[in-house]
């Protein structure tokens, strides 16, 4: 019975030190970065977790983005070698079960074990723009927590295109033109302020045939809206600064509360700010496959 409870009290020490000395995880790599844990250098891995004794060496041009078990995130960019209990000790964190939460929501998306997945997801985005005349890259219809998102639709090359903004009444309301395939929208705009519903066309100027269908954006109520931005204002205290990582993490947040467009504007603008990094575009590639914004 004593060698039983002594098994036992071993195993739970051996965990608690485990769990104790987990510090971060990976969310993003980009590089050939390798990790020393023990006396073995091995390479990193999307999704693997980085203890309190290990040791970083991020190679030139490569990015590591890590999140702190706090949701605290961290971007390493600069070649060199790291200590995990160093990166630890500069991070000024404080717990969050809302930003680990969303966290971990990205992790089940973004391991290596899933990036066949996301490749052919990426060859969807491709082959479904050749389908359509012009697809808008939201829900037919969606709500929306925060006035400015972003628009993005097909790509046609060469186009000018026509944006029409309508209300509930099919009065047009507001045109704008572009020459790229997105749009930055306000719907606090002089024009478009008072409407709870927003109904949006796009068209390609001078070309009636290439035209997309109607859809419709809402504005989220303040009755629907209180929990959410509660659960914002700790999420963003976590995310204060303007990272890929953070981005990723908030429009995870929005996916979870249905808030799709509001994602989207996030997972675009995690790809502005890293451009060169993979993880962040196949991310975006699953998020839009996964909640039907394009066909496989």
């Amino acid at each position: 019975m004593k060698a039983v409870l002594l098994v036992s009290a071993l195993t739970l020490s051996v965990n608690l030190v485990m769990a104790q000395g987990y510090v971060f995880r990976v969310l993003a790599n980009k590089g050939e970065n390798t990790v020393k844990s023990g006396s073995e250098w091995k390479p990193v891995k999307t999704g693997s977790t980085l203890n309190m004794s290990d040791e970083l060496k991020v190679s030139n041009g490569s990015y590591l983005g890590l999140i702190h078990k706090s949701g605290k995130t961290l971007e390493l960019k600069t070649a060199g070698d790291y200590k995990v209990n160093q990166l630890m000790a500069n991070l000024n964190s404080n717990n969050s079960s809302v930003a680990s939460k969303y966290a971990d929501f990205i992790m089940s998306k973004m391991s290596d074990d899933t990036k066949s997945h996301r490749l052919s997801v990426t060859g969807a985005v491709e082959r479904s723009t050749l389908k359509e005349a012009i697809k808008v890259y939201i829900p037919s219809s969606v709500e929306v927590l925060n006035p400015e998102t972003l628009v993005r639709w097909t790509n046609v090359k060469g186009a000018t295109y026509e944006v029409t903004f309508k209300n509930m009444f099919d009065e047009t309301i507001a045109v704008a033109e572009t020459n790229e395939p997105v749009l930055n929208l306000n719907l606090d705009d002089p024009a478009l302020a008072t409407e709870r519903l927003v109904i949006l066309n796009v068209k390609v100027k001078g070309d009636e045939n290439l035209k997309s269908g109607d859809y419709g954006i809402k504005r989220m109520s303040d009755e629907d809206a209180v929990q959410i931005k509660k659960n914002l204002v700790e999420l963003q205290e976590m995310a204060k600064e303007e990272t890929a990582l953070n981005k990723l993490i908030l429009a995870s947040f929005y996916e979870e509360n249905g808030l799709i467009m509001d994602a989207l504007t996030n997972y675009e603008y995690a790809i502005q700010l890293s451009p060169d990094v993979d993880a962040f575009r196949l991310a975006y590639d699953e998020f839009a496959a996964r909640n039907g914004l394009i066909k496989n």
